[in-house]
C-alpha cells in the first residue's frame, strides 16, 4: 500500500534558522496524526509542507503517491487545509463563501449547502462572516476545508475557538480521511487521532506513537 505521507530528511530552513527536520515520517492511508510541541517547536512549519503552501529546503516529500514540489498542481485538489487565518471574506455570507470556494474546485451550491450542513451552520446560511462569532467562523473554515472530500486533511490547531460542540464536530468531519493536525491539547488528540509525533526545537522526540482513540 502507498503511503499517504512518506517524508525523508525533511527540512525546512529560514536563513540560516533550522526550523524543521531533519524529519522523518511515514503515514498510512486512513491514519489521523496528532502533531504535538510548545509554540515555535516547527508544527505549523510542517503543516505547511505538508499543504504544500511552502516547499521544503532539503529532503523528500511525497503526499499521496506524488512528489510533493514537482507534482504539487496535481495534489491541490486532493489536499484539504486550514491554517491559523480562517481565509474567508468577511463581507460575504457563509453560504455565499462556501459557494465561491465550491466554484473553484468545480463544484455546486448542493455541495456548499452540504458542507453548511456538516459543520453546523445551516441556519446561519445567509448572515455574513464578519457577524459570526470567532467559533462559528472556525467551524467554517473547517467546512470550506472539506467541501471538496480531500483525501489528506491538514489542520493547525483546529480545536481554536471551538465550543465543546465544535470540537465533537472534529471526528466527524474526518470520516476515513488521513489527517495531521497540530494541537496543544493532548486530551483531544486521543479523541480524534490514532497516532501523535511531538516536536522539540523542529526535531522529532522520537518515534510516532500510537494514541488510544476515546472518541473517533
Amino acid at each position: 500500500m502507498t503511503p499517504a505521507i512518506r517524508a525523508e530528511g525533511l527540512m525546512q530552513r529560514f536563513g540560516a534558522l533550522v526550523a524543521l527536520g531533519p524529519l522523518d515520517l511515514e503515514l498510512a492511508p486512513g491514519e489521523r496524526l496528532a502533531v504535538l510541541g510548545s509554540n515555535g517547536a516547527g508544527k505549523t512549519t510542517l503543516l505547511r509542507l505538508l499543504a504544500t503552501a511552502a516547499r521544503p529546503a532539503a529532503g523528500r516529500l511525497d503526499l499521496l503517491g506524488l512528489d510533493s514540489g514537482r507534482q504539487r498542481d496535481r495534489l491541490r485538489a486532493r489536499l484539504g487545509y486550514a491554517g491559523h487565518q480562517v481565509g474567508l471574506y468577511p463581507a460575504l455570507t457563509a453560504l455565499e463563501n462556501l459557494e465561491f470556494f465550491a466554484r473553484l474546485h468545480g463544484l455546486g451550491r448542493v455541495d456548499a449547502a452540504s458542507a453548511l450542513e456538516l459543520v453546523g451552520l445551516a441556519s446561519l446560511a445567509g448572515r455574513s462572516v464578519g457577524q459570526l462569532s470567532r467559533g462559528q467562523q472556525q467551524r467554517l473554515s473547517l467546512g470550506r476545508a472539506v467541501l471538496h472530500r480531500p483525501e489528506l486533511l491538514v489542520l493547525d490547531e483546529p480545536d481554536a475557538s471551538l465550543d465543546g460542540e465544535g470540537r465533537n464536530l472534529l471526528g466527524r468531519l474526518f470520516g476515513g480521511r488521513t489527517v495531521v493536525m497540530a494541537t496543544h491539547d493532548s486530551t483531544l488528540a486521543r479523541q480524534v487521532c490514532t497516532r501523535a509525533l511531538l516536536l522539540r526545537a523542529g526535531r522529532a522526540a522520537g518515534d510516532p506513537w500510537s494514541l488510544r482513540v476515546v472518541d473517533a
